[in-house]
């Protein structure tokens, strides 16, 4: 098949991108959404590490999803800052018939995580940060929408916190029961310990969820009208989360401003600077 760039996707599809390079003689241009050093908190496994190394060697081009995850390519496997550009990732308008969700009443204010409950995502934080918020306010809910290998540590852990009656865990959704699940919270809480990008606070701004996000996030580089806090931080966490749940006149503020900010972070941006990166490696 003729072509005139290859694009290959995180290290699954590497090998397959330097082997149709050698086939075609074209240039690869490899995408990096993530490397092994942020799924696993640092304690690499060799073998996806060398595949992410060799990969990164035979591209003639490098694209990160952040400057952080930029900073990772070019520190921890050493490759030349030249050859690494950051694209931020963007995303997509949602349909009317999401945006216009029916938001049920409630007297409770609801306060969301919502993704893989792993150690990548930083749940724990959330529940101590939980535990903070509940000692200064009762009327909050909490909920940990999501699945992964340390869902049953968490429900251990809002029980020895003794918040177990305040905290709901819904397993793993999908499609319209994320943008279900966002129409009914008031603050959306993305506390990664280490993020590459990020699209779900993005998602949450677009429904008008205010958002706390943590500072090790890639999204932290491009949003402005949300709180950031270190993800290990969960005194500065709980504090936004009790402000956003106890200022109608912050979480106004945050909710417009949000939605504003988002429709300015298109796809079609992101796009166009793949684009002049295809025509970079045609062009040498």
């Amino acid at each position: 098949v003729p072509c005139d760039v290859i694009h290959s996707h995180d290290w699954l599809t590497y090998p397959a991108g330097i082997h149709a390079k050698n086939v075609t003689g074209k240039p690869l241009v490899i995408h990096v959404h993530a490397t092994d050093f942020d799924r696993s908190r640092g304690n690499v496994n060799p073998t996806v590490f060398s595949i992410e190394k060799d990969g990164m060697n035979n591209a003639d081009h490098i694209i990160t999803v952040s400057d952080l995850t930029r900073r990772t390519v070019i520190e921890k496997y050493g490759i030349n800052p030249d050859k690494v550009t950051t694209v931020h990732n963007a995303v997509i308008p949602l349909s009317d018939d999401l945006l216009n969700l029916p938001r049920h009443e409630k007297k409770d204010k609801v306060i969301t995580f919502l993704g893989r409950i792993t150690m990548q995502k930083g749940p724990e934080y959330f529940v101590e940060a939980a535990a903070k918020v509940l000692q200064k306010t009762k009327n909050v809910r909490f909920v940990m929408a999501g699945s992964g290998d340390m869902m049953d540590a968490m429900i251990r852990l809002a029980a020895q916190r003794n918040i177990a009656d305040r905290f709901h865990f819904t397993g793993f959704l999908r499609g319209k029961q994320v943008y279900e699940m966002l129409a009914d919270s008031d603050v959306y809480v993305m506390p990664s310990v280490s993020e590459p990008f990020g699209i779900s606070p993005l998602e949450a701004m677009e429904m008008g969820v205010p958002s706390i996000i943590s500072k090790q996030s890639g999204c932290a580089e491009i949003l402005t009208n949300v709180i950031k806090t270190d993800y290990w931080d969960i005194d500065a966490m709980a504090d936004a989360m009790h402000a956003l749940v106890s200022y109608p006149a912050m979480h106004d503020y945050l909710r417009v401003k949000g939605i504003e900010e988002i429709h300015g972070i298109t796809w079609e941006k992101a796009g166009q600077k793949v684009i002049d990166i295809y025509n970079q490696v045609i062009n040498k």
